[in-house]
């Protein structure tokens, strides 16, 4: 079996040394260990000293794209190297390379097909408030979005297994974290939580420069993949309200008509009468959008199967 080690880099020439040098060199369980680097348009020479450091792979962007799209050029090529499992790591050394162990053994004994490591964010001292709030929050999100037990949804420090990896596909391009465990547990994918260790900081996160951006951008995120997944039960919990409205309006309206005064009341029948319309519009745009996420996750089997395909056949 090989574990490919995949690091997705912008502009890491500072702290990729460390990062690549704490990562094992081999693993029980495994009769090779690789290592991937894919510099996202970098331009302080990550490429380079990648190569320096005697990495196994090195993929170059010529422009910044990123980090989902990074992430996702990782797992295709670790898939093209053969890889039967693949970790992804960040490339500023947050995660301790030891824990690698930790995050690939329920994996090999056949518990999960996607592992995300626990940094366990209430301890870590030089994270605020803030950010232990959002990250709890977030968390919770995902798992109630996933149906999955994450504990930390926003780690990086992930193992996927080759199955797994065929079967993910990456539709945004500003974080791939909560995507990937959201459309695993949709796909019926098992995803475990390990607790891992991590590092002392030393620069700060460049995907969060700004907590309401990051918010906006993650929530969109969310909404997004759930409305690819689950569309008939979000439009139908959007049409509740103006259903709800327009028939309390519509009620009222009857009750004034049965006592003889409905004459000053037709504002209600207009008004209640628009909302149960909006409504309707709203539940069979839905329906529409189930409809077509059906096609979709029909077209995503082919994909798979087409992946797997190509990427069993032997090489000549």
């Amino acid at each position: 079996m090989k574990l490919i080690v995949q690091i997705p880099c912008y502009n890491e020439a500072e702290t990729l040394a460390r990062t690549v040098e704490d990562l094992p060199r081999s693993l029980e369980g495994f009769s090779s260990v690789e290592t991937l680097v894919i510099d996202d348009g970098s331009t302080d020479g990550t490429a380079e000293i990648a190569r320096q450091l005697g990495v196994d792979h090195v993929i170059r962007y010529p422009r910044h794209r990123g980090l989902a799209i990074a992430f996702a050029t990782g797992l295709r090529a670790a898939l093209e190297q053969g890889a039967d499992v693949i970790v992804n790591t960040d490339g500023d050394h947050q995660y301790q390379g030891e824990s690698i162990r930790e995050l690939i053994g329920p994996i090999l004994r056949g518990e999960a097909d996607m592992v995300v490591g626990d940094r366990q964010v209430q301890k870590i001292a030089h994270f605020s408030r803030t950010k232990k709030f959002l990250q709890r929050f977030g968390s919770w999100v995902v798992r109630w979005t996933s149906g999955t037990e994450v504990a930390d949804a926003t780690s990086g420090f992930r193992a996927v297994s080759r199955e797994a990896a065929l079967q993910l596909t990456i539709f945004t391009n500003y974080t791939y974290t909560l995507e990937t465990i959201i459309q695993a547990g949709k796909k019926g994918l098992t995803v475990m939580s390990v607790p891992v260790k991590t590092n002392e900081m030393y620069r700060e996160s460049r995907l969060i420069r700004s907590v309401p951006r990051y918010l906006v951008s993650s929530g969109a995120t969310i909404l997004r993949i759930f409305l690819m997944y689950e569309p008939l039960r979000v439009f139908s919990l959007l049409s509740s309200a103006p259903f709800a409205i327009g028939l309390a309006l519509l009620i009222r309206y009857a009750y004034f008509y049965w006592i003889g005064q409905g004459a000053g009341h037709v504002q209600s029948v207009i008004v209640g009468s628009a909302l149960g319309i909006l409504a309707f519009l709203m539940f069979l745009l839905g329906l529409l959008s189930d409809l077509t996420g059906r096609n979709r996750r029909l077209a995503e089997e082919i994909l798979y199967r087409i992946r797997r395909t190509e990427l069993d056949r032997p090489r000549s």
